[in-house]
């Protein structure tokens, strides 16, 4: 059974947990039987998302291309990457797919980023709550003397404003890095479109992190109006880690050849950023390649696109409008039966695919959940004053999953 067979067969209109458990688990045999042997409930698709079966025979099938053809592989595998661009183009809303180039995490896509920057020490403003991954490097940019960073503190609940964060942009900031959704609490950041503005009009670029958005509900980047944004398939698309991704309005595209002065290119590059890839010509002058091909780097992880393909081809074929409302349905039946387990949940409107339940010790209940069955996890909270277990469902997770679930949780904490 093919995905896109499974998703016809399962009809049109809302998702059901009967269409779902008839047409689309069948396409998770082996990770459902993982689930079965740990004889647990999988509550972390916020984290490491459920593969598909066809996940291991795309990979094989890469594989095989090597066994089999050596060097000849490579043009399979080049047609692999611009089918990925072009899955990831429309699952984030950009309307080009060479716009898109493919990276193996998403701090390497910010690290494009500040290494295009035309001031060698640039004034960046973020957020105290972005993943730790970004936060740390941009630490170690201010650090290194390479950056001077303006940290936006949240409020006392740890959520994020985004008047905060245009007040915090002046006119010689030159980046502004800031999530769709805040990786510890999901809080969905209302009014980017006017940061985005903001920082425009005070000659500034910004770069969004959509790791926690890609993949949960429907994107426009082209709208957004953003510079740059970058993600990954680790999560919701279920590509694994090492397949993610960097987004570049069409400003920072260019003709190939010489870059003009003024353009934005960057020094995290190789040779398949050149004009001619193949071609072994060293101009005093780098030319780079056309469009978003300039934004490439050296010899790139060839099973990246394969490890990606099902995931994104499964949330392509059903549709985020429909993942989403049924996500937001499975929230809410969870955050029911905790409560009349007696568990309180932290419902934080707007937010993205998990819910919260708050625990000073939200590490130690993880470990606890666990061992009893239910695998979940937890973040501090941007407030520092608590911590969060984070519960996430998946279209996989049934609803006899959710009330277990608040068994367990209500029996642990």
């Amino acid at each position: 059974m093919t995905i896109q067979q499974a998703v016809a067969d399962m009809g049109p209109g809302p998702l059901t947990e009967s269409g779902i458990q008839t047409h689309i688990s069948p396409l998770f045999r082996r990770v459902l039987a993982g689930d079965a042997q740990r004889g647990e409930i999988y509550l972390a698709n916020h984290s490491l998302g459920r593969p598909l079966d066809r996940t291991g025979e795309d990979i094989a099938g890469a594989l095989d291309l090597w066994y089999t053809g050596m060097d000849d592989a490579w043009g399979a595998w080049i047609e692999a990457s611009d089918d990925y661009r072009a899955r990831v183009a429309r699952l984030i809303g950009r309307s080009r797919s060479d716009a898109v180039v493919p990276k193996t995490s998403a701090g390497q896509g910010l690290r494009a980023v500040l290494n295009a920057l035309p001031n060698t020490t640039p004034n960046i403003v973020t957020t105290a709550g972005e993943f730790d991954s970004i936060d740390f490097m941009l630490r170690t940019y201010d650090r290194k003397h390479r950056a001077s960073v303006k940290f936006v503190p949240c409020d006392d609940e740890g959520l994020f404003c985004a008047s905060d964060i245009i007040e915090a942009i002046g006119d010689t900031t030159d980046l502004v890095v800031v999530s769709l959704a805040i990786f510890a609490t999901g809080q969905l950041i209302e009014g980017v479109d006017e940061i985005v503005r903001a920082a425009h009009a005070r000659g500034a670029i910004v770069a969004l992190d959509a790791y926690h958005a890609a993949g949960v509900m429907p994107l426009d980047f082209d709208a957004t109006g953003a510079d740059f944004a970058f993600g990954g398939n680790y999560k919701y698309t279920r590509g694994g880690p090492g397949a993610c991704w960097l987004a570049i309005a069409d400003r920072h595209l260019r003709e190939a050849g010489p870059a003009p002065s003024g353009t934005l290119y960057t020094l995290d590059t190789g040779w398949f950023a050149k004009n001619d890839t193949f071609g072994y010509a060293r101009p005093k002058a780098p030319e780079l390649a056309e469009g978003g091909n300039a934004w490439l780097e050296s010899t790139p992880p060839f099973l990246l696109p394969y490890q990606a393909k099902a995931g994104l081809e499964l949330t392509e074929a059903i549709g985020l409008d429909r993942l989403r409302e049924y996500n937001l349905r499975q929230q809410a039946v969870l955050a029911g039966a905790l409560r009349d387990s007696g568990v309180e949940p932290r419902l934080i409107e707007p937010r993205g695919a998990f819910l919260l339940i708050p625990h000073p010790d939200a590490m130690e209940m993880c470990k606890r959940l666990k061992a009893a069955g239910l695998n979940t996890d937890a973040r501090p909270c941007p407030s520092g004053k608590t911590a969060h277990v984070r519960m996430c469902p998946d279209p996989l997770t049934t609803e006899a999953d959710l009330h277990k679930a608040a068994n367990i949780a209500a029996g642990v904490l």
